[in-house]
C-alpha cells in the first residue's frame, strides 16, 4: 500500500510552494510508492477541517500516513529520506 503524503497549504503562504516542490520531487522518485495530495486549506471547508482535526497550527505542514512530520518546508532530501525510511 503506497505511504500517504499530505501538503497543507495556503495561497498567500511564501514557504508552501517549497513543500509543494519537496513533495512532488519525491513523487518523483519513489513513484507508486507515495500518494502526494496537496490541500489549500483557504480553498475549500473540508481541507481547512481536516487541518482542524491534524491540528494543524502552521503551513506549510507535511502529514505522512496520518502523523504530523514535518511542520515547515524540509528540504527534497529529507522528505525524500524519511519517506524511504518508511518503505
Amino acid at each position: 500500500m503506497a505511504i500517504k503524503v499530505e501538503v497543507f497549504s495556503t495561497n498567500s503562504c511564501p514557504h508552501c510552494p517549497a513543500a509543494i516542490d519537496a513533495a512532488l520531487k519525491a513523487k518523483d522518485k519513489l513513484g507508486d510508492a507515495i500518494d502526494v495530495e496537496v490541500l489549500k486549506i483557504d480553498e475549500s471547508k473540508e481541507n481547512y477541517q481536516k487541518a482542524i482535526d491534524y491540528q494543524i497550527m502552521a503551513v506549510p505542514t507535511i502529514v505522512i500516513d496520518g502523523d504530523v512530520v514535518f511542520v515547515g518546508a524540509p528540504s527534497d532530501f529529507e522528505l525524500i529520506e524519511k519517506l524511504e525510511s518508511m518503505l
